[in-house]
């Protein structure tokens, strides 16, 4: 049987005091849909089969290159992450996946598996670390990685990444994430080319050893931490790399590694048409890499993103698999509240793509009619889909007001009783 961190009691008393109006309001919206030959039911259906995977690391107080200010308590290791994630998913039914970081997450697998089992959690995407450094390590990655300039040092960092893969194995994981901050601060310091292949040789190496059902993502980010060049530092270089690589290669998207105002949207386009997009890692950002609550500062951006994600569903085209993850830092919000609210914005802009009349949309374009064309997708981006995505958690036996159920049971207060304060002023993300 499933733990429970919380109470089930907790979340059907309060469901059962806001019943009566989801009930009116899911009823009024489907006779609205239903005027545009909507199904709601259909819809509600395949937003309870959308799911998202946490990342272990978000259950934690982020910081900034500054400062640290950590919360009230923060988990002391990975059980105490898997724990806080379980009851993200007990509350949104949306997140059934922890993705997990090595070394932070380092662990025995039996007792890893064993606690996701306890807990009804399973295990995405493996990610490896190799932009800072372990206790005890052999050679540091001050300057780099997998593209460093010294051997043994790229030999680490490769088998950094077996590693993951064997673990992963071990959890029933089916894919490794690679992010490295290889790169350069100034002009000259970095051969551009020589550092790129060896890059690419390393990767080369990891790549040997993924099982054959396994999947290899590689993301891309323009900057940070190296601030003049990146190894990885835009889409394009990422989709050459998946290519060298082989077929199970792909390209990760983060939302926010990417320059101010760039059409990501489209970017997530290009990779679904050449068979290399690999999935994403959602956040939101202003100004960079803020790994801000998703849907937080551009809602309509990351509707337009799942506009793309639904139109090649609904195309059906070959082997359309990508794997939806959160990564976000939390600094001035309780986590756990964070996540469960990205989880359930994640879904919002599905839900709201699914709305999108695709018929009328293609006429339109064939038409050249752009003004209704863009209404077209404005008009399902403006429909309150509050209560399908409330009514799918009900179901499934999530909360209809997650927050409010997870504020009610006072799991914050318990657990920092039971977990030592984290010292403060540190800097840096974890």
């Amino acid at each position: 049987m499933t733990e429970s961190r919380i109470a089930p009691d907790l979340v059907a008393t309060d469901n059962d005091k806001r019943a009566t109006a989801l009930k009116a309001d899911y009823e009024a919206l489907g006779a609205t849909l239903a005027r545009r030959g909507v199904d709601i039911e259909a819809v509600t259906r395949q937003v309870a089969e959308f799911f998202v995977a946490v990342p272990s690391w978000g259950v934690g107080t982020g910081g900034t290159r500054f400062a640290r200010f950590p919360g009230t308590g923060e988990p002391r290791g990975i059980f105490d992450k898997l724990d806080d994630c379980a009851v993200i998913n007990q509350l949104t039914q949306a997140t059934p996946n922890v993705s997990l970081h090595i070394p932070w997450d380092k662990a025995d697998a039996s007792e890893l598996k064993a606690k996701g089992d306890a807990l009804g959690l399973g295990f995405d995407a493996m990610n490896s670390n190799t932009f800072s450094d372990a206790p005890g390590q052999a050679h540091s990655y001050k300057y780099g990685s997998l593209s460093h300039t010294d051997a043994a040092t790229r030999a680490q960092a490769v088998e950094h990444n077996l590693e993951c893969i064997e673990i992963g194995k071990a959890l029933g994981s089916k894919a490794l994430t690679v992010w490295i901050g290889d790169g350069s601060n100034f002009p000259g310091q970095s051969h551009f080319t020589k550092a790129f292949e060896r890059y690419l040789a390393s990767m080369a190496d990891i790549y040997k050893a993924l099982p054959d059902d396994w999947k290899l993502f590689s993301e891309h980010k323009m900057y940070e931490p190296a601030f003049y060049s990146t190894i990885v530092q835009d889409w394009g270089t990422n989709y050459l790399i998946a290519q060298t690589l082989g077929p199970k290669a792909y390209c990760l998207v983060d939302l926010g590694h990417h320059a101010p105002n760039t059409n990501i949207e489209m970017i997530v386009a290009r990779l679904i048409q050449f068979g290399k997009l690999g999935g994403f890692h959602f956040n939101d950002s202003k100004y960079g890499d803020d790994d801000l609550d998703a849907g937080a500062i551009d809602p309509y951006r990351l509707f337009l993103v799942f506009n793309e994600l639904v139109d090649a569903e609904q195309r059906g085209v070959n082997d359309f698999s990508p794997a939806h993850m959160i990564d976000q830092s939390h600094n001035v919000t309780d986590p756990i509240e964070s996540l469960i609210n990205s989880a359930n914005e994640i879904r919002r802009a599905y839900a709201q793509a699914l709305l999108v009349d695709r018929k009328a949309l293609s006429g339109y374009q064939d038409d050249n009619d752009a003004l209704m064309a863009s209404e077209t997708l404005k008009r399902a981006y403006r429909a309150d889909v509050e209560p399908i995505l409330a009514e799918a958690r009900r179901r499934a036996g999530g909360a209809i007001d997650p927050i409010a159920v997870y504020r009610a049971s006072g799991y914050r207060r318990q657990v920092a009783a039971e977990r030592p304060a984290s010292a403060a002023g540190g800097g840096g993300i974890i």
